[in-house]
């Protein structure tokens, strides 16, 4: 016997409720046949409009999807396998002319005693129990007024324009999808010995040598020091 999925087992479960419908509307949808068929129309596209929206897998996926893309942009994560749509606040998370979000060309030089953690350090954010990998910094907040006021309170905002921030790379929901944040640097914590498997991470580091990620030339030049513990 063909084994069936629950989508089936629903579909026929409606089907065979079509006999017992049609006595209801029959019974109670009125007393001439005009208005039984006007009431089993109405019921027929009720019925298509339902089995088209909540037993379509798509469906659910794309809502889904949805709905985590408007949790991530809350928290001030980005996907970067998604293009944004409207105003390009989550875009700006990986590439602007503004130096938004640790994408500023200016080298960090002299390192600031207070930045704590350094490009290619593996990080814990601990609101998210979430283990990722730093790839820029700024010695303060470097970000747009609304994307602030979307992820700050006024108090909390006004706290952590002074604080240094990070550009920390996360695996995404899927295989090969990525997530991007910029937190400050309370909401991080240094982890040590441990590799993470990120998306794209070759195109920031060379290798990692058992305690971090080693940076690529390129992401060297924008902090020297980073590599130096003595800095």
């Amino acid at each position: 016997m063909p084994e069936l999925r629950a989508a089936a087992v629903l579909q026929v479960a409606l089907l065979l409720s079509a006999v017992p419908a049609q006595y209801f509307i029959s019974r109670w949808s009125g007393s001439t046949a005009v208005q039984r068929f006007h009431a089993t129309t109405r019921l027929l596209r009720i019925w298509k409009d339902w089995r088209g929206s909540y037993l379509n897998g798509t469906a659910w996926m794309d809502w889904t999807n949805q709905q985590v893309s408007k949790v991530m942009s809350l928290f001030g994560f980005g996907l970067e396998d998604q293009m944004p749509q409207g105003p390009p606040l989550e875009f700006m998370m990986y590439d602007n002319d503004q130096g938004f979000f640790g994408a500023s060309k200016t080298v960090r030089s002299p390192r600031p005693p207070y930045v704590f953690l350094r490009v290619g350090e593996v990080v814990l954010a601990r609101n998210r129990q979430m283990v990722g990998v730093v790839v820029s910094w700024d010695p303060e907040m470097r970000a747009p007024p609304e994307w602030v006021d979307r992820v700050y309170s006024d108090f909390e905002g006004t706290k952590a324009e002074k604080t240094p921030h990070y550009k920390v790379l996360f695996s995404g929901p899927g295989p090969s999808s990525l997530l991007v944040a910029y937190l400050p640097q309370t909401q991080l914590e240094r982890i040590t010995g441990m590799r993470p498997d990120i998306p794209t991470l070759e195109n920031y580091f060379t290798h990692f040598d058992g305690e971090r990620f080693v940076m690529q030339p390129w992401l060297r030049e924008l902090f020297p020091e980073d590599e130096d513990e003595d800095a």
